[in-house]
């Protein structure tokens, strides 16, 4: 599971980071200045539009790593990238033609330098389609609303030859501006990538493109209650799967070299072989080899020999994710986005992380769980901090700021890898020191606000490291229970995240923290939730326009917690709501009771995972997660206009240029582009393997 960075620290950065040191006790003072000469004479945020900014990161330590590890690296980053077309088709049937067209008609001069309102606005869309890696906001999930006129992108297609045009094999121009046109234009036709409304058929109301025309939820459901379950009741089905229907029956098709999606699948394969020659050690050659083992059978097994693998590659400095993998894009929560991350293990910085791992086992025994629900022997747990090379498909440009993996229940059982993406994270704090904070609007006191700017940072920090290491790692499901996908279906990765997130607020606020080094005292944990209360009630309502309720997994789990801890909480004073000039706050005014409520609702998550629990996981979300305070969030709203903070941000990757010398590489050189337009069209004429079908 992934801590996306547009889930919970981007609304932390804003209102704390901006505002104050990190405190991130394990750097250095040489460390520091190194960071700060850097700093100095980089600019961070590249560009803004919409309701997104773009912003730059740096890989620090590359240049001092060794030609082996910069040649490994370089090849991971090509494989990563390779499979940039996978996500553009797996979110949407018609993403890939859509992105090249409008790539086509930014690429013509003639309609370039028209400089145009439709122009302009054709510019952004694009720009919009490609963070979002297709048609459909990366959050909200629905369709954009093209503000560009259908006749000027029918006569700007027009005046492209057929032959520069993405043209599928049979079509004519004539038939891709029809068909296109109306996929952007007609509100009507797939207006959300993905939706979790159950009193709907999940799969048909759902543009994402793990299913083909008529095939129904009822369909999939049915296609999977007939599969065999394999040992510790883990489902045989792949998460690199379509269903499509051919003549009345449902096909399964693969993602595998041979099958679907095989075009960019064999350049991954190609780059990743180059690499195992290069493995630091036998346990990475034989990751590497599994890896693509998987990618050229497409068998589940081989995506779980792979992932026992992984796991037990702990000595590498260099990594790298690579796969189909998260399963937030599917409405039922089984088929696999592709994403790649590739990174180097920040040695001075993992200090923190792996603090936490090693208390692993006392935080389990330690937490509010049923004893049944607990794990006695917590084992095979890996943390991290990490700087990110490069990062592709579903983890860019919007990134994820921790990840804890694999997701596959039993082979976490073994063990699981936590990572903390050390220099993303310290660019979305620098960049947000190139704009305006809001936690002067939202902070109900000065004291909040000053032990805001003493402990946000540190205190954000250990939330990731709580949530990833010890959250998704922690408890046990019931013997004979399924998997959450199976038991608690289009609710799993809510329940799953909010249970994550509790586990890091029940211990943020404990004495353990301190006894460890890691905070200061108590008061880091009051900070933790002062803004985890503020932006499930409040802030985070940003990023929905008025009328919309809340549909991301994310945000749904923070809303619940907060929500539900609001009501608890009323009942004896603990959070209390307060308006003054006119202006909403929530305010904590016992922190010691908030952290046994925390602590209720972890327990209660737990079971319902545990005991397969859909009915109390279904009320849970339905009552707290969803709908939105119309009055409140109009409010929200107008209290940012001044601000003018964006509500989500997103990354410019740096590039890795080899220098050769005949067929040899003698060094890796890396490059900060400073354009996002220049650098999506540069991968759009690099990284476009993918054939229209």
């Amino acid at each position: 599971m992934k801590n996306l960075k547009n889930t919970w620290l981007i609304i932390l950065l804003s209102t704390v980071v901006a505002c104050g040191p990190s405190n991130k006790k394990e750097e250095s003072t040489a460390d520091k200045q190194e960071q700060e000469s850097h700093d100095s004479d980089f600019k961070y945020t590249a560009d803004e539009f919409a309701d997104l900014k773009i912003i730059r990161y740096q890989i620090p330590g590359f240049e001092e790593l060794d030609i082996k590890k910069k040649e490994l690296l370089y090849y991971l980053y090509e494989a990563a990238l390779s499979g940039r077309d996978l996500i553009y088709a797996q979110n949407y049937q018609h993403n890939l033609q859509i992105r090249k067209t409008l790539e086509a008609i930014v690429n013509n001069e003639e309609v370039n330098n028209d400089g145009g309102e439709d122009y302009k606005a054709l510019m952004v869309y694009l720009k919009r389609v490609w963070f979002s890696n297709g048609i459909h906001h990366h959050y909200s999930n629905q369709k954009f609303e093209a503000e560009f006129s259908r006749a000027f992108f029918e006569k700007a297609v027009g005046e492209i030859d057929a032959e520069r045009l993405p043209l599928k094999e049979g079509q004519t121009k004539e038939d891709l501006i029809a068909t296109l046109g109306e996929v952007i234009f007609n509100p009507e036709i797939a207006p959300m990538k993905v939706s979790l409304d159950s009193n709907g058929d999940l799969v048909a109301s759902s543009a994402v493109n793990f299913y083909g025309e008529g095939v129904t939820q009822a369909d999939v459901e049915a296609h999977y209650a007939n599969i065999v379950k394999a040992e510790d009741n883990q489902p045989e089905y792949g998460l690199n799967t379509r269903f499509v229907m051919e003549n009345g029956k449902l096909k399964v098709q693969t993602m595998k070299v041979g099958g679907l999606y095989t075009e960019a699948i064999e350049k991954i394969v190609y780059w990743l072989e180059k690499a195992i020659p290069l493995a630091e050690n036998e346990q990475q050659k034989l990751t590497f080899q599994r890896l693509v083992a998987y990618y050229k059978s497409g068998d589940v097994r081989d995506w779980d020999e792979y992932n026992l693998a992984w796991i037990k590659d702990t000595a590498s400095r260099t990594d790298v994710v690579n796969g189909f993998i998260e399963v937030y894009n599917d409405p039922l929560g089984k088929k696999g986005s592709y994403e790649s991350v590739v990174s180097f293990k920040d040695m001075e910085a993992t200090k923190r992380i792996e603090a936490v791992s090693k208390e692993a086992q006392w935080f389990e025994d330690n937490s509010p769980l049923m004893d049944e629900h607990k794990k006695p022997n917590v084992t095979g747990i890996i943390g991290k901090v990490i700087t990110v090379v490069v990062e592709s498909g579903d983890a860019s440009p919007s990134t994820p700021i921790g990840i804890n993996l694999p997701n596959n229940g039993w082979v976490r059982e073994i063990g699981s890898k936590s990572v903390s993406l050390g220099n993303i994270v310290h660019a979305y704090e620098m960049s947000s020191k190139e704009g305006k904070s809001s936690l002067e609007e939202f902070a109900y006191s000065q004291e909040e606000i000053d032990r805001a700017k003493k402990y946000g940072g540190i205190a954000d920090l250990l939330h990731t490291d709580l949530h990833e290491v010890i959250g998704h790692a922690s408890g046990r499901i019931n013997k004979g229970v399924g998997q959450t996908s199976e038991t608690l279906k289009n609710y799993a990765s809510t329940l799953e995240e909010g249970r994550a997130d509790l586990v890091a607020l029940y211990f943020l606020y404990d004495q353990k923290l301190v006894d460890m080094g890691l905070i200061e005292s108590l008061e880091a944990g009051k900070t933790a939730y002062d803004d985890y209360i503020k932006n499930g009630m409040m802030l985070q309502l940003k990023r929905l326009k008025v009328g919309d309720e809340v549909q991301e997994a994310h945000m749904r789990n923070r809303q619940m917690i907060a929500k539900w801890a609001f009501e608890e909480g009323s009942k004896d004073s603990v959070i209390e709501k307060v308006v003054k000039d006119n202006k909403t706050y929530f305010v904590i005014r016992d922190y010691d009771k908030l952290k046994e409520i925390f602590g209720m609702q972890l327990r209660e998550l737990q079971r319902i995972k545990s005991e397969g629990d859909y009915e109390a996981g279904k009320k849970l979300v339905e009552t707290y997660a969803v709908k939105v305070d119309p009055v409140l969030h109009q409010e929200v709203l107008e209290r940012y206009k001044d601000l003018n903070i964006a509500p989500y941000g997103g990354f410019i990757n740096p590039r890795l240029v080899p220098i050769m010398e005949g067929d040899s590489i003698l060094d890796i050189q890396v490059e900060y582009p400073e354009s996002f337009k220049d650098q999506m069209l540069e991968y759009g004429e690099k990284y476009s393997f993918l054939k229209l079908n």
